[in-house]
Order: C-alpha cells, then sequence, then structure tokens
C-alpha cells in the first residue's frame, strides 16, 4: 500500500478515536480538547529537538505533568535512551491527538504512558479513561512500525489534592491493569501508587509540593525506584 494511503488510513482512524472520544465527553460533560492551547509546548520540543537530537529509537516518556516535572530522567536512569515528551495539563484525548507528532516521529523502543489524572479531574468517568487507554493502545498497534513496541502504562497516582476522586482512579488503573494482564505481550502495567501512601493509606505528605498535587523530588525517587526494573536496554 502505497505510504499516502497509509498516512490518510492513519489520519481517517485517529479522527474516529478521537470523534468517540469527544462523544465521551459530550456525555459526561468533559471540555473538549484545545490543541492550540499547547502550541508552545510543542515549538519548545521541536526547538530541543534541533539543538540536541534526541536519542535514536527512545524510550519514551509521554503523559501529564507527573512527566514534564520529571526533569531528572536521565541522571535518574543513566545510560538509557530516556525522551522526555509529557506536557503538563494534558488528557488521554490530548495524548491521542498528538500521537503523530510526539510518539511515532520518535519510533521509540519503548512508551511509558501516564494519562488519566487530568481526565478524571476534569470529569471523565471510569470508562472513558479505560476507553482511552485502549484507543492509545490501538494507534500504537494499528502503526506499522510501532505495532511491536511495548507501551508500559503507570497507574494514576493518588495526591492529596485529589484525594476525594482517588476512588475512580483506583477503578479505571484496575480495569487497565485488568485488560493488560490479558494481553501481557507488549503491554505492562506498573503500580506508581500504592508506595505512595503511607501507613495510614493516605498519601504521604513528603512526596507533593505546595499544590498537593506535584511531587517532590522524594515522589519521583519512588517512581524511578519503582519504573527502573522495566525500561528496556
Amino acid at each position: 500500500m502505497r505510504p499516502s494511503i497509509l498516512r490518510s488510513l492513519s489520519a481517517g482512524f485517529a479522527f474516529l478515536l478521537l470523534s468517540s472520544l469527544t462523544g465521551f465527553a459530550q456525555t459526561s460533560q468533559v471540555p473538549a480538547i484545545n490543541p492550540a492551547q499547547w502550541a508552545e509546548e510543542l515549538r519548545a520540543f521541536a526547538r530541543q529537538d534541533s539543538l540536541t537530537p534526541p536519542p535514536r529509537k527512545p524510550i519514551l516518556f509521554y503523559g501529564s505533568s507527573s512527566i514534564r516535572k520529571w526533569e531528572t530522567l536521565p541522571q535518574d536512569f543513566p545510560g538509557r535512551p530516556v525522551l522526555n515528551r509529557g506536557f503538563g495539563g494534558s488528557r488521554f484525548p490530548d495524548a491521542i491527538y498528538f500521537f503523530e507528532k510526539l510518539v511515532v516521529p520518535y519510533q521509540p523502543r519503548q512508551v511509558l504512558l501516564y494519562e488519566g489524572d487530568n481526565d478524571i479531574n476534569a470529569g471523565a468517568t471510569t470508562q472513558e479513561v479505560y476507553a482511552s487507554f485502549l484507543a492509545f493502545e490501538k494507534l500504537m498497534r494499528q502503526n506499522k512500525k510501532l505495532r511491536r513496541v511495548p507501551v508500559v502504562f503507570l497507574s494514576i497516582k493518588p495526591s492529596p489534592s485529589r484525594w476525594a476522586l482517588y476512588p475512580r482512579m483506583q477503578e479505571a488503573n484496575a480495569l487497565i491493569r485488568q485488560y493488560i494482564e490479558q494481553h501481557p505481550k507488549r503491554l505492562t502495567f506498573v503500580d506508581v501508587s500504592t508506595p505512595m501512601l503511607g501507613p495510614n493509606g493516605k498519601p504521604r505528605p513528603e512526596l507533593y509540593i505546595s499544590d498537593s498535587l506535584h511531587m517532590t523530588r522524594a515522589g519521583y525517587e519512588i517512581w524511578t525506584r519503582v519504573v527502573a526494573p522495566y525500561l528496556k536496554k
């Protein structure tokens, strides 16, 4: 099949996925995505790529601000070709929308994905978050060059500022985990959430900055320890 036709099919598939997610949004009153809000971050990524070429076939960290703020990735995983393409405030539909710009061009050897946190905070149901994960995973498998690339899903974390939402986050985690365990060949679920809870079952305060949402260095040290065994070489 000619490349132009493949691109058309890929674009059409992405449109259908986004249309279905938009339908979900209308059902649960989730705000529509606004791709223009990420224009500056995309320009920043382009500048980074022009000044410092990204690693060949990197381990791509992709998702929302918990990824974007992981600024010590190269130091935390020395010798690994890590690349951070997180953009703060993003939701699953944003990650899907920018798949062709922020995932495909890098031809990663592995994708570590963190999304769902902002989705649930915006009003998405657990089923919608689960459907979004399936949509992202299907995009990976529909792409000829990425269909064999493993995806690691980092569980939606607890945080003091969103503690009331954590039961729903746990439900979404459980749905995604169950699916991954049924399809283990190229999918992995990593529980970064449980180690962030204290003996009282609530988020450990020292792991969060003043907004009670984003993580301190101590929080990222936990993530580093938990994630390291799953990274490809």
